[in-house]
C-alpha cells in the first residue's frame, strides 16, 4: 500500500524538478506600468522636470504651456530651443484647456519661471474628447492666469493660430469658434493688463484659415510658420521681462 501512494509522489516531484529551469534560461516578465489614470498625462514632462535644476540668480526661466503647437515647435524647430536655454517647452500633442490646468503646478509652477506663456483652446474647439464652451476654455485660463500671479509669473496669453479645417474632424467649421475664443482671450488680457501675443493674424488667410505656406496641414505651422512666430514670441517675452 505504500509502495501505491510512494509511486505518485515521486513522479511528481521528478515531473516538478523537469520543470525547473536554471536564472540563465528562465524568462522574465516585464510589466509595462500603466497611467491610464494619469489623465493629464503628467508623467510626460516629470523625469525632464526632476533633472532640471534651479534656475540660477540671473536666469529669466520662460515656459511654453500649450498643446502640439508647441510640442512639435521643439521637434521642427530644435535649434529655437537650443539657442534660447532659458525657454522650456511644455507643450503636448492633443491636450485640452482643463489637462493644461491640471499640469499648471507641475510643469510651471514648480520649475520657478519668471514667464509664462499659455496657448490653450484649439483642441476643446475640434471636440477632442467631447465639447466644451468657449466660456468653459476661458474659465480654465483665467484659472492658470490667477496660479501664475500668485506666484509672481508673468503671463502671456495667445491668441490661437487660425483654423479652418481640422483634418481628423473634417465635419467641423472651428474659424468663427477660434476667433470668438480670441476675442475672449483679447477681452480677459485687456481687463488683466496682460500681455496678448497674438498668433492669429500673421496666418490668417481670406477664410481665416492658415495661410498654405506657413502650415503642414491647416493647423500645425511648418517651419517658415514657426519662424514667423518665433519673432512675435521673442518680442513679448522681451516686454513681460521689462523691469
Amino acid at each position: 500500500m505504500k509502495l501505491v501512494i510512494l509511486i505518485p509522489t515521486l513522479l511528481f516531484c521528478v515531473s516538478a524538478f523537469a520543470q525547473q529551469k536554471p536564472d540563465s534560461v528562465r524568462q522574465t516578465t516585464i510589466v509595462k506600468e500603466d497611467f491610464k489614470d494619469d489623465w493629464a498625462n503628467l508623467h510626460h514632462y516629470a523625469a525632464e522636470n526632476k533633472a532640471l535644476p534651479a534656475p540660477g540668480a540671473a536666469e529669466k526661466r520662460v515656459v511654453f504651456l500649450g498643446s502640439s503647437i508647441f510640442e512639435f515647435w521643439k521637434q521642427k524647430v530644435p535649434q529655437y530651443f537650443a539657442d534660447h536655454q532659458n525657454y522650456l517647452d511644455r507643450g503636448i500633442a492633443g491636450q485640452l484647456s482643463p489637462q493644461l490646468l491640471v499640469r499648471f503646478r507641475q510643469d510651471v509652477i514648480d520649475l520657478n519661471p519668471k514667464v509664462v506663456i499659455i496657448l490653450a483652446g484649439s483642441n476643446d474647439i475640434a471636440g477632442s474628447t467631447g465639447h466644451v464652451t468657449n466660456e468653459a476654455i476661458m474659465d480654465n485660463i483665467k484659472s492658470m492666469t490667477e496660479l501664475a500671479r500668485a506666484n509672481h509669473i508673468k503671463v502671456i496669453l495667445c491668441a490661437y493660430l487660425p483654423v479652418f479645417e481640422y483634418p481628423w474632424r473634417k465635419e467641423l467649421r472651428p474659424a468663427q469658434s477660434i476667433i470668438a475664443l480670441n476675442k475672449l482671450i483679447k477681452a480677459y488680457a485687456t481687463k488683466q493688463h496682460l500681455i496678448l501675443l497674438d498668433y492669429f493674424t500673421p496666418f490668417a488667410d481670406s477664410r481665416d484659415g492658415q495661410k498654405a505656406e506657413l502650415t503642414t496641414d491647416g493647423v500645425h505651422p511648418n517651419a517658415a510658420g514657426y519662424q514667423v512666430m518665433a519673432k512675435i514670441t521673442d518680442e513679448a517675452i522681451a516686454r513681460a521681462l521689462k523691469p
